[in-house]
């Protein structure tokens, strides 16, 4: 059945920098903003972009992103004829072999893609925090009649050094790709999502393929051999809020920016809605003597203490004489009495005895507490 547009979803990815957050976990499944995975938000925008062909793409540690994506359901994606699918890694009767890079995954799924025939091919990250509609992006890409268009946002000029920057023209044709450059020339970083007409695309990736000295990588590798070809690359410039929530500050701080009344990014928006499962638990229970200011509390959370700045997920206790401060509460956490925590992110069904006291200062990342280290930590 013939598309005029697929997407690929990259979510494969480790996340090493958000260290046991994702030590069992891919990183597009980490939890995010009270009742949400990371990947919610790019599959969210998928829908309510009208992109209903959707591949998602995966690798490490896949169990818990396998069951909570399921059939696609809670973004409407469970459709008979195109729908969501999932493409892990897999072997054929000349072997298989792990995703090498960003290229290589999409060259190992050509089949899938070609099953519909596409116009154009949008290829997506599972690991970034934002609301975009990307039917805008590919209206924009058929407009220039460009080859490849590369969604940009500005970063801060002393983060360049994180992202592929792009050096362009005034009317945002791109003629660099500066991967990670020490001393950056422009601070248009890309997103990570790309527009390609897909048949030119399918000649570099099968060239990319046979290079034994390839990355395998768009940003090291595809791009920079099609702006050496003299492809019409173009920018597209994204206005509104985008978080690569890679490392533990980074993690903290986009669920701090969510009690921003002025966020762009807003879970309330009733027109871009960012949909998840539902686990069906009962309204928060709020304490005669609790105290809750400038905080996301979420559904099955009984609250006796005090919350400032904090975001609880669900079936979260805070207990009596208890103080929480610009901290992230994972589902199922346990906070007993006359404890205190500041700037502190508390992982999944870990319950903290009482009197417990862990304050992490503002010029140190935030602490994150586990099972594992729970003990070491509160002495």
């Amino acid at each position: 059945m013939k598309k005029e547009c697929v997407t690929m979803l990259l979510a494969g990815g480790v996340g090493k920098r958000l260290g046991s957050l994702t030590k069992n976990l891919a990183k597009p499944a980490v939890l995010f903003g009270g009742r949400y995975r990371i990947i919610d938000f790019a599959l969210s925008n998928c829908i309510n972009s009208r992109m209903h062909t959707v591949g998602v793409l995966t690798q490490y540690s896949p169990l818990e992103l396998h069951k909570h994506i399921g059939v696609g359901k809670p973004w409407d994606l469970d459709r008979m004829e195109d729908g969501l699918t999932i493409l892990s890694p897999f072997t054929e009767n000349d072997g298989g072999k792990w995703y090498l890079g960003t290229a290589d995954a999409i060259t190992k799924n050509k089949n899938f893609v070609d099953r519909y025939d596409p116009e154009y091919l949008i290829v997506l990250s599972g690991d970034h925090i934002y609301h975009m509609d990307y039917d805008e992006l590919l209206r924009q890409h058929k407009e220039k009649k460009a080859d490849v268009t590369i969604s940009v946002v500005e970063v801060p000029w002393k983060d360049t050094s994180r992202f592929g920057i792009l050096n362009t023209t005034d009317d945002l044709k791109i003629y660099e790709f500066d991967e990670k450059p020490e001393h950056a020339q422009s601070n248009l970083a890309s997103m990570g999502i790309y527009v390609f007409n897909w048949k030119l695309l399918k000649n570099y990736l099968e060239a990319d393929a046979s290079d034994s000295a390839s990355n395998h990588d768009f940003g090291q590798d595809i791009l920079p051999a099609m702006i050496a070809d003299n492809c019409k690359l173009y920018a597209y410039r994204f206005e509104g809020y985008w978080k690569d929530v890679g490392t533990i500050d980074s993690y903290w701080e986009a669920h701090m920016d969510l009690l921003k009344e002025d966020l762009t990014l807003s879970l309330n928006n009733k027109e871009w809605r960012t949909y998840s499962h539902d686990s069906n638990f009962g309204p928060q229970l709020i304490g005669k003597d609790a105290v809750i200011k400038h905080s996301l509390v979420n559904n099955g959370c009984i609250v006796s203490g005090e919350l400032y700045q904090s975001i609880l997920f669900e079936n979260v206790e805070v207990g009596n004489d208890s103080v929480i401060k610009q901290s992230i509460l994972h589902p199922g956490v346990k906070i007993g009495a006359n404890v205190h925590l500041e700037r502190v992110i508390v992982q999944e069904n870990v319950t903290i005895p009482d009197y417990t006291k862990i304050i992490a200062n503002s010029e140190e990342e935030p602490i994150v507490l586990s099972s594992d280290n729970l003990k070491a930590v509160a002495n």
